[in-house]
């Protein structure tokens, strides 16, 4: 009699994987917690960023440990990390790298050889973007949309996994250049991140020069980080769930036949296709951090406002009324939620 080969191998295999996702999830978080102090729910986006393969913008005033937070993230990752900090005059090749003319000294012959530049990092910071000029941008872009990057016409590819954590200071335009829609386009979460607590400041200033001491260790290995990034690639999502996410995106169109009231009255472009794309991936992602077999209403509930804040270009008549887009978009979230659905 043959053997069988046993029956559900893949499915108690992401079982396991399962629990390790969220083993792994805990352990980043506590660690985390040893070197920042409060911004649970901006360490919680961002760990459903990375886990689903998404980049980051973070909107905040300096002094907010945004650096600290992510080069924490990158050590429990064990991720190799690079910081880039932008300014006015920054070239292209600043970051992207480029070709120098070296001699071979056996036999004395001139050759190009690509020197890669900061972007060849599994984990990039990109402090104060929005002061890099357009063609730094663009460049920049072609990295997160392609995960390469050309060079005298020639293209290098970077490893994966590739992350980029934008940061942009929200109170200073002098020397700054916005960003194209295009760009903001590519980000998956667009987080705010605020003061801390009472409570949560003083605690930093007690521990003031001591956190900055705190070693954070690495909890995953790089091979095993790529297991749940496929998991969570994998993992199911029902069909009335996508037509969600859609109906999200769908509804800040106010040239759409599906748009909401509310958009036709105050939004002037609304999200795109890519937006419902990055809504479902990344509530993926809050399932199996939640070690959950699957994405629910309430997933999808919680990340949407970080998916669709930067992607809701708001009108004259919005900025007239007082209205912003979190309060457009809360309330198109309100309005679109499936009744009978239950939040996870």
């Amino acid at each position: 009699m043959t053997s069988r080969a046993p029956l559900h191998t893949v499915e108690v295999d992401d079982v396991k994987l399962l629990q390790r996702a969220s083993q792994v999830g805990q352990a980043m978080r506590q660690n985390i917690g040893a070197a920042v102090i409060g911004q649970q729910e901006v360490v919680n986006a961002l760990l459903a960023a990375v886990f689903a393969q998404g980049h980051v913008l973070i909107v905040g005033v300096p002094g907010l440990a945004k650096t600290l937070l992510v080069k924490a993230i990158a050590q429990v990752l064990g991720w190799s990390f690079r910081r880039i900090q932008f300014t006015p005059d920054m070239m292209p090749s600043d970051i992207t790298g480029m070709e120098l003319l070296q001699i071979d000294p056996a036999s004395g012959k001139r050759e190009m050889v690509f020197a890669p530049g900061p972007i060849f990092a599994n984990l990039i910071l990109g402090d104060e973007i929005n002061r890099a000029p357009p063609k730094t941008q663009s460049a920049l872009l072609e990295a997160m949309a392609e995960y390469h990057v050309t060079s005298l016409g020639k293209t290098h590819a970077i490893e994966q996994p590739f992350v980029v954590v934008a940061t942009q200071n929200p109170i200073e335009q002098e020397g700054t250049y916005p960003l194209p829609e295009a760009q903001l386009d590519r980000f998956m979460f667009s987080l705010w991140i605020d003061y801390p607590t009472r409570t949560e400041e003083e605690e930093v200033v007690m521990q003031s020069g001591a956190l900055t001491h705190t070693q954070v260790q690495p909890v995953v290995s790089l091979a095993e980080m790529r297991q749940l990034h496929s998991l969570v690639q994998r993992l199911p999502v029902s069909r009335p769930l996508v037509n969600f996410a859609v109906k999200l995106a769908r509804a800040t169109r106010p040239a759409d036949p599906e748009a909401l009231p509310l958009a036709k009255r105050f939004v002037e472009w609304g999200a795109g296709p890519r937006a419902s794309q990055h809504i479902i991936a990344a509530a993926k992602a809050m399932a199996v951090l939640e070690q959950e077999p699957t994405v629910s209403v309430g997933h999808i509930v919680r990340v949407a406002p970080y998916v669709l804040r930067h992607r809701v270009i708001l009108n004259h008549r919005a900025a007239g009324e007082g209205k912003s887009s979190m309060d457009v978009i809360r309330q198109v979230i309100e309005e679109c939620e499936l009744p009978t659905a239950k939040r996870g």
